[in-house]
């Protein structure tokens, strides 16, 4: 893949400026802090596109991608804009000679997620996907101590992630769009659990309850499941089983539990705990994690040193493909109801 020069030859467009989280807002601050130009944005709202001119003064703004493409120099292209349209859009701007990231989840199926990676590589383009809680404290804390052996050989990993929540209004809601309920905090809970087990993906069953929101919700047979859990069984003979629920009255207190031959590390975003069993006495320690955002800017760090000297990128279209691939096969195993073995590693 050609490289850049330097950073400012590295023009950033973005497609969907919504207002909800003001994504595009960071993805432009944080680029523009190291060095990338951004230079356009394409919306649909001419609302959302004259707030990008008022916080980016001068910046190229249109109302369709096609027209961006056509007439910005933009080399770089953000698409933030809702899930069942990232393979559709980030296939446009490859084919149109454009690098791409994409917000996360990469897509919603694994079929779209290899036309992505197949055009990207044909066309000698960066395809990646925007992982930013790659680089949560909790989850570098974790790493962190797993490396150092302190809980033994990781055999299991659990992680939740719910409440009792009726879907509302928005497209996060909606199954066709949003892909389910495991789209969101499912696709970053899986990426940091991939962190933390080391080996081939082997096969995953699913499981799903639906129905009880979608009577009273406004998608109604579109609704989002009302919960959905994984089991990913690895090639090293650990596994990794994830709930994502809005059908939980008594939510679980931690995201993640790790357990090895030695112990168990428990985590949420803001604490950890780690308990390690003698046979004699239990010990359990306590600490904080670091701060949950502060290192998200090393995202886009990678991504420009990347694209000028060459150096690896961290989050790479096929990283950002796995758990993808497992949502998929989560998904058609609850309706075979049987587990299936992966395709991709």
């Amino acid at each position: 893949m050609p490289r850049f020069k330097k950073a400012s030859d590295i023009r950033v467009g973005v497609v969907g400026y919504g207002g909800f989280f003001s994504m595009g807002q960071l993805h432009l601050s944080q680029i523009q802090k190291i060095g990338m130009l951004p230079v356009a944005v394409a919306d649909l709202d001419a609302e959302r596109l004259a707030v990008a001119q008022a916080q980016f003064p001068g910046i190229e703004t249109y109302q369709s991608l096609e027209t961006m493409l056509t007439k910005s120099h933009a080399n770089l292209i953000f698409v933030v804009t809702p899930h069942n349209t990232h393979a559709k859009l980030a296939l446009t701007c490859l084919r149109a000679g454009r690098h791409v990231v994409c917000e996360k989840p990469m897509a919603i199926t694994t079929a779209e997620c290899d036309r992505m990676i197949e055009t990207a590589r044909r066309k000698r383009l960066l395809l990646s996907t925007f992982h930013n809680r790659h680089w949560d404290g909790c989850i570098l804390q974790a790493v962190k101590t797993i490396r150092s052996g302190a809980i033994g050989q990781i055999f299991r990993v659990r992680a939740y992630a719910g409440d009792f929540d009726k879907p509302g209004t928005w497209w996060r809601s909606s199954k066709s769009i949003s892909g389910g309920v495991s789209y969101d905090w499912g696709v970053h809970t899986l990426e940091q659990g991939l962190q933390l087990i080391d080996s081939d993906i082997v096969e995953v069953s699913g499981f799903d309850h639906r129905g009880y929101w979608a009577a009273k919700s406004p998608w109604k047979h579109d609704s989002n499941e009302d919960e959905a859990s994984a089991v990913v069984r690895f090639r090293n003979g650990a596994w990794l089983s994830m709930t994502i629920s809005e059908l939980d009255s008594h939510p679980s207190p931690h995201w993640f539990e790790i357990t090895g031959t030695e112990g168990t590390y428990l985590y949420d975003h803001a604490t950890w705990q780690m308990v390690k069993t003698t046979g004699v006495r239990t010990v359990t320690t306590k600490g904080k994690n670091p701060g949950e955002n502060t290192l998200w800017h090393r995202y886009y760090e990678n991504l420009r040193d990347h694209l000028v000297k060459g150096k690896p990128l961290i989050i790479t279209a096929e990283w950002a493909r796995r758990p993808i691939h497992i949502l998929d096969l989560a998904g058609r195993s609850a309706r075979k109801g049987a587990a299936i073995k992966a395709k991709y590693k």
